[in-house]
């Protein structure tokens, strides 16, 4: 379903679906789970669905982690992608190094974002492991993500005649506001040491965002470094 197209029409409507969907395969999943294995050796392992495959499919239990790191695969593509658009409109609003937020001539992709983020993610995957990672990276998206519906709240409360193309009832937000602060303070109370370190993390683009937007009064040898960048960037990618 292509959004770009109607997108007040369309984008309901397949927001509507794929929540649907999603919880339709994920309760059976979950049934299939419960119904076949033993609670106490499901909490003994770490990968529910390779013990299920390896206990009902025989040799065909390969095509469990198959799809799962297909799924995986395709997730991160689309969250790469989404995150280096995020540069490009942070720039718009002044609150971005020029340099990150250039897009390819031809294709008009963000190819300086990308390869950074690409970049970062290697190098979080080669200093930590995977389950680190996740306690690092979940608090920082879920916290994000309530920061956005909390705005969203705000802005129906402080100004309520502002233009809505697409409207939801007030419930639905709040419920999930309510739900992330969940999700946020558990992990808080669990594990506080991985938690902080992710919160740390986040703190880092404070620095930055100080260096390359805040700061005015940059002496000269700062301000020439970052054009120098931004014209290597250029010439090297193609971008502008």
């Amino acid at each position: 379903m292509n959004c770009a197209i109607h997108p007040k029409r369309k984008l309901p409507r397949a927001i509507v679906i794929s929540c649907i969907l999603v919880t339709v395969v994920y309760t059976l999943a979950n049934v299939a789970f419960f119904t076949t294995i033993s609670p106490s050796v499901m909490l003994a392992t770490p990968a529910v669905a390779v013990l299920f495959a390896e206990t009902f499919y025989g040799p065909m239990a390969w095509i469990i982690p198959f799809f799962v790191a297909m799924s995986t695969f395709g997730a991160v593509n689309g969250i790469l992608f989404t995150s280096s658009r995020l540069f490009l409109a942070g720039e718009r609003e002044g609150q971005m190094p020029q340099f990150l937020t250039m897009v390819q001539i031809e294709r008009e992709t963000p190819v300086p974002a990308v390869i950074f983020v690409s970049f970062l993610s290697l190098l979080f995957l080669a200093a930590s492991n995977i389950y680190a990672l996740i306690s690092y990276v979940s608090i920082v998206n879920w916290l994000a993500i309530g920061l956005a519906v909390f705005v969203l709240v705000y802005l129906r409360w402080k100004r309520p005649g502002m233009p809505r193309p697409i409207k939801v009832s007030l419930i639905w937000p709040i419920i999930y506001l309510l739900c992330t602060i969940y999700i946020i303070i558990l992990p808080l109370y669990q594990k506080p040491g991985k938690t902080g370190v992710g919160l740390l993390l986040m703190l880092t683009a404070l620095p930055v965002y100080w260096i390359f937007i805040s700061w005015r009064s940059k002496p000269s040898w700062l301000t020439r470094l970052s054009a120098s960048l931004t014209r290597l960037t250029q010439k090297t990618l193609f971008v502008c």
